[in-house]
């Protein structure tokens, strides 16, 4: 798909707002006409639902990109290693052709970010905060989830997570209606301690074992694949494999209480 077609169908998606602002900022000679009317006849036919689930997968990834550029330039350290992560998600997720229409778009915002620093510190900032509210308003939970949990991993891909990097996680986290917790279980994800355990399940090694359960059983719906359905298989799959890892979590804490 053709970076003027990602644009439209963000700008379709989510018209008005910041979004569709950073959209318009982006489209210039690269929009391309198949990218109007991404909305205009969503018909209750097959075709129209294609339409509609790929107009919803490129504005995922359109406010993906955007929320990158803020956890990438937290440090304000542009780093090999998290560019080279976005490269490879782009070119398993979304294609080949993505990947260099992906790295322009985060270019650009980096220099956006640039210029909103020469007018105020927290400029650029206070942008972010604005599409994350937007964002909350068009993707649903899980989706919202799901964005953070590849931002995390983006964080992770240098093999530290500084406490600058923390911090826009929790932010881009609240604007987007997230809770700092939720960042702090995606961040112990991989690990393999009944400590990272209880981070995952976001409760305390103190809880009772019905509080354990009722603890799961709310990741599990939360985090529960069917969630990003419309954003398609490769997407789902990556849920998949996040629900795997909260299920991980719980059986280490139930192997080590005995639990059944």
């Amino acid at each position: 798909m053709g970076l003027g077609k990602w644009i439209g169908s963000a700008m379709g998606f989510m018209t008005m707002g910041p979004l569709g602002a950073l959209a318009g900022y982006f489209i210039g000679s690269w929009f391309d006409k198949q990218a109007v009317g991404m909305q205009e006849d969503l018909q209750a036919d097959e075709a129209g639902r294609a339409r509609y689930e790929q107009g919803q997968r490129n504005s995922f990834l359109f406010s993906m990109l955007v929320m990158a550029s803020y956890v990438i330039r937290a440090d304000r350290k542009i780093m090999h290693s998290e560019m080279e992560f976005v490269r490879r998600f782009l070119r398993a997720n979304f294609g080949e052709s993505a990947v260099e229409e992906g790295e322009q778009i985060l270019l650009k915002l980096f220099d956006e970010a640039k210029r909103l620093d020469g007018v105020s510190p927290v400029a650029f900032r206070d942008m972010i905060f604005d599409c994350g509210r937007q964002i909350a308003a068009h993707l649903n939970y899980g989706e919202r989830l799901q964005l953070l949990n590849f931002l995390v991993r983006i964080a992770q891909s240098d093999g530290n997570v500084c406490a600058e990097e923390i911090t826009a996680l929790r932010e881009v986290a609240l604007a987007m209606e997230l809770s700092a917790g939720e960042v702090d279980s995606m961040l112990n994800l991989k690990g393999e301690s009944l400590a990272d355990a209880y981070k995952v399940l976001e409760i305390e090694p103190s809880a009772t074992d019905e509080e354990v359960r009722k603890a799961f059983r709310k990741l599990a719906l939360k985090h529960h694949p069917d969630r990003v359905a419309t954003l398609g298989e490769d997407v789902r799959r990556a849920a998949e494999e996040k629900f795997q890892q909260i299920n991980n979590a719980k059986e280490r804490i139930y192997k080590a209480r005995g639990m059944k």
